[in-house]
């Protein structure tokens, strides 16, 4: 919401000299949120001139310039700059005559954007000054002509300072208005706002409006809600107002234009730039039909499906059974609190006008706005609760500006339907504010700041009860009004207590583990990075876990951010692959990330079939134990993906490609986190090369095998329609299910005391038995004297039979109690390698 300090100063009383500075200072500490200042940025010799004469010259460019003489201060006197009384200026516009009174830049002054004035030779002439346009100014987009002051009904003495004239030497403070703080989207709101922090007088700009101009009556409204959404009747307050005879054409007021741009809205038309004042002003938005273009009286209805409307932005919409639509004999001309239609527009030619300004439903209007992805002023003030008493007042303003401003004349025609409910009185318990906010407020101060908000406070037995203002629909229980208290005695009250964490407690085990594995992993040179968990059906598909159907189950939203990814993620993979991309195109070609988060996992429960009971009122056992069931599964995921190089290229060395073994790695090193060993497995997975695919398994403490995920490089098919490289190694793990199986207590090893033997060992096995299962046998078969195994060939060619390959393995073997004898080193060998035999005929290599 930005706030012109001229405008704020007619309902507050601001000190003289106030800076926006100090505006935003006092709003911040009632809970605002400063957000930036605005002026019009410019500075200098600004006046007004008058065109005395010119000379049309055309240029060789094809181009007519007029060579003026303008007169910039009073006959004989010295102009604001220093110089003298008439100029003479190149023009480039042609839509002024002798004699009009326009706006001059004199040498010194600066524009926006900066644009410095100076006096400059061109087209053969030296230009001492310039005459501005409406834009040039700040005051609109208008850059056809240049301004004339007659346009803006303005006839001011030649040398007037045409900055104050004009209104451009005002600020305006912006600050960020929360949902729940409706009423701050107006002046009246943040005056209010501004009254509560200085304790300087505030006067309701709703109570100025004279009380006459609230009556009329005659003019048929009906709200026909027939399914109105959670109860609510989608209009609660509809006033009109007729005024008749206005004149459309007359120009908007230099100082509405001024508060209007500062206010973030462009000026359009005198009619509807009143619409917009008044809005602004009082928080409520107004909307004006041209009288003579309605067919019979107002209806305020639900749409029919299918229904359509072509709104004031010139676009056809489709309506849905849900849009609250205003209506007339012809049908819908409006979407309710969002925009008119075009069938009913204000324009050139309107004499009698009929507003509107009415108390819609937040959350139709909020929902109508989305569906149709068409944001308003209206609907940002509707969607977070608009005052219904300001309603009447709001249209007499409108009245009154129209009668003042566009010489129209107010008729009794009109009407006043007005539905609205008073809100429920708060019970404030003794002594609940101190013991919530820890600051012991006395009885005065707590009545007082209640009361200063607008509240009704009457004493009750044990507390008060507080009624409410209308315009605040956001305070609805005690802890509302405690809010308010705090905020409004101050926020320097409350003492700044660091809070004693209870003894015994800490992270849990999970939690602990989880960071090790975090930490290992950017020990160890990996970045992490957090992706959405949104996805499209075919990325879940590529990754996820699929049923007997072949078909991966995921959750779809109802109501997805992105139409092309509906669907919540059961791989982390997809993420880390997009954000790959991401990097890749710009320019980071070498990657080691990881992810660590929650996949989705759909329950057997539908978390929409259960109905809620209505309010605040709490689902029964029943209710939140169906609802619990509903909420799909969501196991804590590992993911990594290595991408380019590992090593740079250096002098005498090159680069060292990424792949399979660098993710292997990121796996070990997650299992040495939490106290696991993980085995590889030959296995498959449809995203990933059929070669070098490996199934992770871990090793419990009881001898047991449990599947903890995958790792293998993408499908070179795969990597190429995502635009990667040809080699793109990954992993998944379930990292629950890891840290299920990993000890209760990590315990470091025991540092050796005897020497170590090592041995090689050489097995001839078929080419087609995996290396991992041979490894895993000559373990089994060694015993426990065997302290380390490690592959370091295969090799297959000269020397082998037919369809067979040689595993080298490397063996290190240890004895807690004593040093081991090369006898005893080459016995456990020898049992390593009978056990490999008997499982997969493996034989020595001799």
């Amino acid at each position: 919401m930005r706030v012109p300090l001229s405008w704020l100063g007619e309902f507050v009383d601001l000190e003289p000299g106030t800076t926006p500075e100090e505006v935003h200072a006092a709003l911040v500490s009632v809970g605002l949120e400063e957000e930036d200042i605005h002026t019009f940025e410019l500075s200098g010799p600004i006046v007004v001139g008058q065109v005395l004469e010119f000379v049309e010259e055309p240029q060789t460019n094809g181009k007519t310039i007029r060579w003026c003489q303008v007169r910039v201060a009073p006959e004989g006197e010295t102009a604001a700059d220093g110089g003298a009384d008439v100029r003479g200026i190149v023009c480039g516009a042609r839509n002024f005559f002798e004699g009009d009174k326009v706006v001059v830049t004199l040498p010194g002054a600066v524009l926006p954007g900066p644009f410095p004035i100076a006096a400059r030779k061109t087209y053969g002439h030296v230009s001492d000054g310039m005459i501005a346009s409406a834009r040039e100014l700040g005051l609109g987009q208008d850059h056809d002509g240049i301004l004339r002051l007659t346009t803006l009904g303005l006839d001011p003495e030649v040398g007037t300072d045409a900055v104050s004239l004009l209104g451009l030497d005002d600020a305006a403070v912006e600050v960020n208005v929360t949902p729940d703080r409706g009423y701050a989207f107006s002046i009246r709101g943040i005056a209010r706002e501004y009254s509560h922090a200085t304790g300087a007088a505030f006067r309701d700009p709703a109570q100025a409006v004279p009380v006459s101009a609230n009556h009329a009556s005659g003019f048929s409204v009906t709200v026909d809600d027939a399914a109105p959404i959670r109860g609510h009747v989608g209009a609660s307050v509809f006033v009109t107002r007729v005024v008749r005879d206005v004149d459309a054409t007359r120009p908007t007021p230099a100082w509405m234009i001024a508060r209007l741009k500062l206010a973030g809205i462009r000026s359009i038309s005198l009619i509807v730039d009143i619409t917009n004042y008044v809005m602004l002003e009082l928080g409520e938005p107004i909307h004006g039909y041209d009288l003579d273009k309605l067919s019979g009286g107002i209806v305020v209805r639900r749409a029919t499906a299918g229904e359509k409307l072509v709104t004031l932005d010139d676009q056809t919409r489709t309506l849905d059974a849900e849009d609250l639509v205003i209506t007339d004999d012809s049908g819908p001309i409006g979407l309710a609190g969002v925009m008119g239609g075009a069938s009913t527009e204000i324009g050139a030619g309107t004499r009698n006008v009929l507003i509107e300004a009415a108390n819609f439903d937040p959350v139709s209007i909020a929902r109508t706005a989305r569906r149709h992805k068409l944001p308003s002023e209206a609907s940002k003030r509707f969607e977070r609760g608009v005052d219904p008493q300001v309603a009447v007042a709001a249209a007499g303003r409108v009245v009154q500006l129209l009668e003042q401003l566009a010489g129209g004349r107010a008729d009794d025609l009109g009407s006043l339907l007005d539905a609205s409910q008073t809100a429920d009185a708060i019970r404030l318990p003794d002594g609940y504010l101190s013991a919530l906010i820890g600051v012991d407020y006395t009885d005065d101060e707590i009545r007082s700041a209640l009361a200063e908000i607008g509240g009704g406070v009457t004493e009750t037995a044990d507390g008060l009860l507080v009624a409410p203002p209308t315009w605040r629909p956001d305070l609805r229980d005690k802890s509302d009004l405690a809010e308010e208290v705090a905020r409004i005695v101050g926020y320097d009250r409350i003492p700044s207590v660091l809070p004693v964490a209870p003894p015994g407690r800490g992270l849990s085990r999970e939690q602990r583990l989880r960071r090790a594995v975090a930490q290992t992993l950017a020990d160890n040179g990996s970045t992490e990075v957090l992706s959405f968990p949104f996805v499209s059906e075919a990325q879940n598909d590529r990754f996820g876990r699929a049923d007997a159907t072949g078909h991966v189950p995921a959750v779809r939203l109802a109501n997805a951010l992105d139409a092309t990814a509906p669907y919540l993620r059961t791989s982390l993979l997809p993420g880390l692959l997009d954000a790959a991309k991401r990097n890749l195109a710009r320019g980071l070609v070498d990657l080691r990330v990881y992810e660590l988060g929650t996949v989705f996992r759909p329950s057997d429960g539908s978390v929409g079939s259960t109905s809620l009971p209505p309010g605040a009122a709490r689902p029964g056992a029943d209710v939140l134990a169906e609802l619990n069931a509903g909420i799909p599964a969501q196991p804590r995921f590992l993911a990594g993906l290595v991408v380019g190089d590992v090593v740079d290229k250096q002098p005498g060395m090159p680069a060292t490609p990424g792949g399979l073994i660098d993710a292997l790695d990121m796996v070990r090193q997650t299992a040495a986190a939490v106290g696991v060993v993980v085995d590889v497995v030959q296995s498959s997975h449809q995203a990933l090369h059929p070669g070098r695919t490996a199934q992770l398994v871990a090793l419990a403490a009881d001898g047991t095998q449990v599947p903890v995920g995958y790792a293998g490089e993408l499908l070179p098919a795969l990597a190429h329609e995502l635009d990667l490289p040809r080699v793109v190694a990954v992993f998944e793990l379930d990292l629950d299910a890891l840290i299920a199986v990993a000890p209760a207590d990590i315990v470091a090893g025991v540092i050796a005391g005897f020497p170590a033997a090592t041995q090689d060992l050489s097995l001839v096995v078929p080419v087609e038995v995996p290396a991992g299962d041979v490894l895993r046998a000559v373990r089994e078969g060694a015993g426990p004297l065997l302290e380390d195994i490690r592959l370091v060939d295969d090799y297959r060619g000269p020397g082998l039979p037919d369809a067979t390959k040689s595993l080298t393995f490397a063996l290190r073997f240890r004895a807690d109690d004593r040093t081991l004898t090369a006898a005893e080193a080459s016995e456990a060998k020898l049992a390593g390698s009978a056990r490999a035999a008997d499982l997969y005929g493996a034989a020595i290599r001799e």
